[in-house]
């Protein structure tokens, strides 16, 4: 199982760091037979787009349920990752179980994220009907499944982080400020800093 950690951010401390999970779920990059290129996108996304101190803590695991329960869990529970998200392993092969392992660790759905995720992915290519990705909670951590492909990754983690900062919020997380010209997050003004 590959793991790194890195810090990032640009400006002053708003309140704590956040911490963020990747998780790529690949037989064959777990293997070392290729390199990853899907986590390496997401964490490319949040040095763009986060202005607030973060820190980022990968794993690259295999397409094996127990194994990605396991990761969620770790980074949930005792990393204490306020996102974590993961990508490979939503369409509808066989050895694609990433959205029955998120499912299987979460608390509540999130179906929105799901639904957007593929809404998004619509306008590219007609097979994101076959998607399964999907989104929800386990404790304060907010845990959602993205695309393999980079290209993927950036459409859809673009528009959709826009909802991840007040959620994060909602759950007692720490302030993300975001960069807005990368990602123009929302938050109702009373919930502004």
């Amino acid at each position: 199982m590959g793991q790194w950690q890195l810090t990032g951010g640009v400006s002053e401390s708003i309140g704590d760091s956040a911490l963020f999970g990747i998780i790529t779920v690949s037989d064959r990059a777990s293997k070392g037979e290729y390199e990853d290129e899907g986590g390496p996108a997401i964490l490319g996304f949040f040095a763009e787009a986060i202005n607030s101190p973060w820190q980022a803590h990968y794993r690259c695991v295999p397409d094996e349920i127990s194994t990605i329960k396991a990761a969620i869990i770790e980074l949930a529970d005792e990393v204490g990752c306020c996102v974590i998200v993961t990508t490979g392993g939503t369409g509808p092969a066989i050895r694609d179980v990433t959205p029955e392992a998120t499912e299987a660790v979460c608390e509540r759905i999130l179906p929105g994220f799901g639904e957007q995720m593929r809404a998004i992915s619509l306008k590219f290519v007609p097979t994101a009907i076959l998607s399964r990705q999907i989104g929800g909670t386990r404790g304060k951590s907010i845990i959602f499944n993205l695309p393999g492909r980079p290209k993927a990754i950036r459409e859809t983690i673009d528009e959709l982080w826009r909802a991840v900062p007040y959620g994060v919020d909602l759950l007692g997380g720490p302030y993300i400020d975001c960069n807005p010209q990368i990602c123009d997050a929302f938050r109702p003004k009373s919930a502004r800093r």
